[in-house]
C-alpha cells in the first residue's frame, strides 16, 4: 500500500478495497456515521432509523466497538482503564478484532438479506483516532481491516462535523462521566477532526461532511439528502 495523500491511502489504487467501496454485492446497505464525541451520532442514527423505517426499509442499528457479544467484551478492555492501558498499536488491533467479529455476525448477514446497517463508528474512526491522532500508518490500519473485515467499506460514511470545543460542551452536558476514549485532550481531538475531513476530501464518493450544528432535524434533513442517491 503505497499510494497515499497526507499520509491517507488511495482506496482507488487499492482492488480489493475499491471492489468493496463500488456497487454492492448485497441488497442492502451499510451506513456509518461517524464524528467526534458529542457531534450527535446517536441522535442521528436514532432519526434516520425512524425516517428509513417510514420509507418501508427494514433497519439494524449498531455500533463500534461492540454490536456482538464478542465485540462488546473488548469495548470493555477498551474503553474503561486509565490512558496508559493501551497504546495506539493495541488500541488498532483491537478494534480490528472487535470489528471483524462485528461484520463476520452481525453486518455482513444483516445486508446480505437487504437491511440498512447503521452503525455509530466504523474503520474510518480507527483510521482518524488510531492514525490520524496515534499515528500509526493508514495502510497498516486498512491492512488489518482486509485481513479481519474482507476490506469491507460503508456504502455511505456520514460525518458529523462539529467543532472540538462544541462537541466536548455537549459531550460533558450528556454525562459527567468520560470513558477513556473520551480523556485524551484537545490537541488529540483536533488531529482526529482533521483527519476525518482529510478522508472526507480524498474519498468523496463514499464520504458526505455534514454540518452538525442546528436542530436534530436539521442536521436529520442534511443526513437523508446526503443518502439521497443510494435509494
Amino acid at each position: 500500500m503505497d499510494s497515499c495523500k497526507n499520509g491517507i491511502v488511495d482506496l482507488s489504487s487499492l482492488e480489493p478495497l475499491r471492489q468493496s467501496s463500488g456497487a454492492p454485492d448485497y441488497p442492502g446497505r451499510l451506513i456509518a456515521v461517524e464524528g467526534l464525541d458529542g457531534s450527535g451520532k446517536s441522535t442521528q442514527i436514532r432519526r434516520l432509523a425512524e425516517a428509513l423505517s417510514e420509507r418501508g426499509i427494514e433497519v439494524v442499528t449498531t455500533r463500534e466497538p461492540g454490536g456482538t457479544e464478542g465485540a462488546e467484551a473488548i469495548r470493555g478492555l477498551l474503553m474503561s482503564g486509565g490512558q496508559d492501558k493501551w497504546n495506539d498499536a493495541t488500541e488498532a488491533l483491537l478494534f480490528a478484532a472487535a470489528r471483524a467479529d462485528h461484520v463476520a455476525k452481525l453486518i455482513r448477514p444483516s445486508v446480505t438479506v437487504g437491511k440498512w446497517v447503521l452503525c455509530d463508528r466504523f474503520v474510518d474512526s480507527t483510521r482518524a483516532y488510531q492514525g490520524g491522532a496515534g499515528g500509526i500508518s493508514d495502510a497498516d490500519i486498512l491492512d488489518l481491516h482486509r485481513v479481519g473485515s474482507g476490506g469491507l467499506l460503508p456504502d455511505r460514511t456520514i460525518v458529523l462535523d462539529l467543532p472540538v470545543e462544541e462537541g466536548a460542551r455537549r459531550a460533558a452536558a450528556r454525562s459527567a462521566e468520560t470513558d477513556r476514549m473520551g480523556a485524551k485532550g484537545a490537541d488529540y481531538y483536533n488531529r482526529v477532526a482533521a483527519r476525518f475531513r482529510d478522508l472526507a476530501a480524498l474519498e468523496p464518493e463514499r464520504f458526505r461532511l455534514i454540518d452538525a450544528n442546528g436542530s436534530p432535524e436539521a442536521v436529520t434533513a442534511r443526513i437523508l439528502d446526503a443518502l439521497a442517491d443510494l435509494f
